[in-house]
């Protein structure tokens, strides 16, 4: 059954809790969503403050797929680039598919739903985004389009002596 997307959802504890759960099992499945395992949803509340702080001031929005029963199943926050020379795009931060949902399509979904959402943004032109070497989410997001624009070698530390490449993509909507 595919997910029901919605952006700029209302944010209360059922949400706060179903993102915080989502974020600690991707991370903890591996997923490259900016913490190494074992995390818990305590670990990562505040990283979800700065995000509801972002979305409060207007900076930020967030895309969430819901699964059949009602559960958060997958992310996307959206952020407005606030530099003057660079409104014309936005990035993409902390895209996620819950792990009991992977091989499902969901991820092709998000991505689908994060692109047509931000068509309906006035004057965006482009989406950007950066994601970690080495986990092959760099040929994922090129299935959907997205181009390789830059690449920093060894620019994310996982733990000593494994640094990977910043991954620099982007998807144009014109």
């Amino acid at each position: 059954m595919p997910l029901t997307f919605e952006l700029d959802p209302r944010i209360g504890p059922a949400l706060r809790d179903g993102v915080l759960d989502l974020w600690a099992d991707v991370s903890n499945a591996g997923g490259a969503v900016g913490f190494v395992p074992p995390v818990t949803s305590d670990d990562i509340r505040p990283e979800w403050a700065k995000h509801l702080a972002a979305m409060d001031d207007g900076r930020t929005r967030l895309l969430v797929g819901y699964d059949e029963a009602g559960a958060v199943a997958a992310t996307a926050f959206i952020a407005n680039n606030t530099h003057r020379l660079m409104r014309h795009w936005v990035w993409l931060y902390t895209v996620m598919v819950h792990p009991a949902h992977q091989g499902k399509g969901y991820g092709q979904d998000l991505m689908a739903a994060t692109e047509a959402a931000v068509r309906g943004f006035e004057g965006i032109e482009a989406i950007r985004l950066t994601c970690r070497g080495g986990t092959g989410v760099d040929r994922f997001y090129a299935s959907c389009g997205y181009k390789e624009v830059g690449r920093v070698p060894g620019a994310i530390r996982v733990a000593p002596g494994d640094d990977r490449d910043d991954i620099v993509m982007l998807l144009e909507l014109h």
